[in-house]
């Protein structure tokens, strides 16, 4: 199971593990690929492309939605490392190469950061073991965001994350992913089980107010994907994610407005959806 609507990910100079990838299957679109059409790159195929057209009839500002989300994971990542100072990030559901990427940024705060992708679609493995070259503070993991005790009991996460010091944890536009049978919330509490206090935990997803975008977009993207999607969301059920978490300023937003480099920065706004979420920490253990 692919884990993205996504925002994409990895980039250039990550070090994939040498596993055996899933076959792609380019007769059926691809969430990542659909986002990468959305960004204007060229890492998607014709099927993706329709189907995008397809998405912009039901919400025209998908490419708006799309771009802010990729704006928000690079400022998040910096103020993480900047402000928090935390150098070890996990980044669940990474999605396709693109520039400025997590270990990108966090590595221009401080080289020695680390950085650990995990995905398990098929298109995303395939092209990020074509593009990537080494770098031993990286790796990605093809295993399923979900098998949280695969991937905490992985020899690379054991290299790069000393748990006992604060970890970043980003869900960043990959829960919408997941169908309410895989239990988004219960699989952030079971990373936040294992995080240090002072960690930082990043959720935000796809909601809409309106219940006929989100049935619409849901029902859309179920059938393009082939089953490979959960559903769009209300801001309840992201707000839920975060009652065990400190909310850090400004809370839980747009995340266009989610600390913006530049109050006079003209920010293009999705309007029948919105990424919705923010950056929380985990409190002090009792």
């Amino acid at each position: 199971m692919g884990n993205h609507f996504e925002r994409g990910g990895i980039g250039e100079g990550t070090r994939p593990l040498a596993e055996e990838r899933p076959v792609v299957d380019l007769s059926v679109p691809s969430a990542a690929r659909m986002y990468d059409w959305l960004l204007g790159g060229s890492s998607n195929f014709e099927v993706d492309q329709t189907a995008c057209e397809m998405l912009l009839q039901v919400a025209p500002t998908s490419r708006e939605i799309a771009r802010n989300n990729r704006w928000f994971l690079q400022r998040v990542v910096r103020d993480i490392a900047q402000e928090h100072g935390i150098r070890q990030f996990i980044d669940f559901g990474s999605g396709l190469p693109t520039q400025r990427n997590v270990h990108q940024i966090a590595q221009e705060v401080d080289p020695e950061a680390r950085v650990v992708y995990i995905d398990n679609d098929p298109v995303v493995l395939a092209l990020g073991q074509s593009l990537l070259n080494e770098n031993d503070k990286t790796a990605i993991l093809p295993v399923d965001m979900t098998d949280t005790e695969t991937i905490f009991a992985h020899t690379e996460v054991a290299r790069l994350i000393d748990f006992t010091q604060p970890v970043a944890a980003l869900f960043v536009s990959v829960l919408h992913c997941l169908p309410d049978s895989a239990r988004p919330k219960q699989l952030v509490q079971r990373v936040v089980d294992k995080l240090a206090p002072g960690s930082c935990v990043v959720v935000c997803q796809l909601v809409s107010d309106d219940p006929q975008v989100r049935q619409d977009v849901t029902e859309l993207m179920r059938v393009q994907t082939h089953g490979n999607w959960g559903r769009v969301r209300e801001k309840k059920d992201v707000e839920d994610i975060f009652e065990d978490l400190i909310t850090e300023d400004p809370g839980l937003v747009d995340v266009t407005d989610w600390r913006p480099d530049s109050e006079l920065q003209q920010r293009q706004r999705s309007i029948e959806w919105t990424e919705y979420g923010g950056l929380g920490k985990v409190p002090p253990r009792d």
